[in-house]
């Protein structure tokens, strides 16, 4: 391994993408159910690349080429080992909703005094945590690992990799339950974080409201938050203005559900000295652009953008906080939420009739919701994006509201009126 990291080191960054290469990158052949990169390998070094991890063994005599059996292997404990070189604190962070969100304020306010690296987009998974670890740089102070989960132990997998001195669940509920079997299993699955940043001597921040975290906590380097949050809501107009100690936030996310992922970030940046008038601006002035409850004017409506992922929860909070603002008309388009197995029948029932209660004018997308409702749903986004021609929506307020395999961002009658 020290010779590969030495190979690491002289490289500009690691790559598993032959279509974005960087120039004097490590390259990573990493091969799926329909891929395979190692036959890239001699293509992406003629391109630039410095070196190449590959299990093509017509390579092994190339000297830039890194011959293994497993590649992907190989890069996990490629950054496992850049992990351990490393003094900084590393920040674990996961959940069922908001990660990403909590994960980006955190951020936005770790780096207003900090120079950090934290998880891009939501490469969060088994490829995406070791290429977050591997972007670390030796300049950098603090670094945010986003970690997900759709199966048993696969927290506990990124953790043996990450290594996270502090861990922070934003809440433990149902999504992906195709994938865990159970909730028991989810809740084990996540609270992996928790044993490693135990065993690792680290400190926890824990939403002291949220039972599930709490339970069977027993360890003394804990940091709660979240006590008072609902109070710290100013207002919702659709924006979320949040109260930081005296100080009055402007935000620009839509739902009181993010107050938790505020004073989440607002008690990190705390713990780590700073001050409560730089958490404010760093709070005021993140700007989503990830389709996670992101507002935005188009025509005369305005689109509350959170199709990027979707369960049980988190559709319950976007209709109930949909509810609660002020608009002479609302609209919810809902997709699909997947990945529900057994549970899915029940969630889709349970949530159509929650629309209707709440008087919000909805529209469904796809055959989960086709399976429980019969008025204004429609089959993909090409049916709906018809009816929309046909019905164009004017002067709402349209929450778009779905699993990100439901392709709701193509809901160009909508997002491109």
């Amino acid at each position: 391994m020290k010779n590969l990291y030495e190979k690491y080191q002289k490289a500009s960054c690691v790559c598993t993408d032959s279509r974005n290469l960087t120039p004097n990158c490590l390259f990573v052949c990493l091969k799926g159910a329909n891929f395979d990169g190692n036959k890239f390998a001699l293509d992406v070094l003629e391109q630039g690349a410095a070196y190449v991890i590959t299990e093509n063994r017509d390579l092994q005599d190339n000297p830039r080429a890194v011959v293994v059996e497993d590649a992907l292997k190989t890069l996990q404990q490629l950054a496992n080992y850049h992990r351990q070189q490393l003094k900084m604190p590393v920040i674990g962070i996961t959940g069922t909703n908001g990660k990403t969100t909590t994960k980006e304020l955190v951020n936005a306010v770790l780096s207003s005094t900090h120079k950090t690296t934290c998880t891009q987009g939501n490469l969060n998974n088994h490829i995406g945590v070791p290429l977050t670890l591997l972007s670390i740089k030796p300049t950098d102070e603090m670094a945010i690992v986003e970690m997900g989960a759709n199966h048993v132990g696969e927290i506990d997998d990124l953790c043996k990799i990450a290594e996270p001195t502090f861990g922070l669940i934003t809440n433990i509920g149902v999504a992906h339950i195709e994938g865990f079997g159970s909730k028991e299993n989810i809740i084990k699955t996540k609270k992996a974080l928790y044993q490693h940043v135990i065993a690792n001597n680290g400190t926890l921040f824990v939403n002291e409201t949220d039972s599930i975290l709490r339970e069977n906590l027993n360890y003394d380097k804990v940091v709660f938050y979240g006590k008072d949050a609902e109070n710290q809501i100013v207002e919702m107009n659709p924006y979320l203005k949040i109260r930081i100690g005296e100080q009055e936030v402007q935000t620009h996310l839509t739902g009181s559900y993010n107050i938790w992922n505020f004073m989440a970030a607002a008690t990190v940046g705390r713990y780590f000295h700073i001050a409560d008038e730089a958490i404010a601006k760093a709070l005021s002035n993140y700007v989503p652009s990830n389709h996670r409850s992101q507002v935005d004017r188009i025509g005369s409506n305005i689109i509350i953008s959170d199709y990027y992922n979707a369960n049980l929860t988190s559709m319950t909070a976007a209709l109930k906080n949909l509810s609660q603002l002020e608009h002479p008309r609302k609209v919810a388009v809902l997709g699909d939420m997947r990945e529900l197995g057994d549970l899915s029948v029940e969630a889709h029932t349970e949530i159509s009739q929650l629309a209707e209660n709440l008087h919000i004018e909805t529209y469904f997308v796809g055959q989960e919701f086709g399976k429980v409702v019969k008025k204004n749903v429609f089959a993909d986004v090409e049916e709906a994006n018809a009816y929309f021609v046909a019905h164009p929506l004017e002067n709402a307020m349209v929450l778009i509201k779905g699993s990100n395999s439901m392709h709701l961002n193509k809901l160009t009658t909508i997002l491109n009126a």
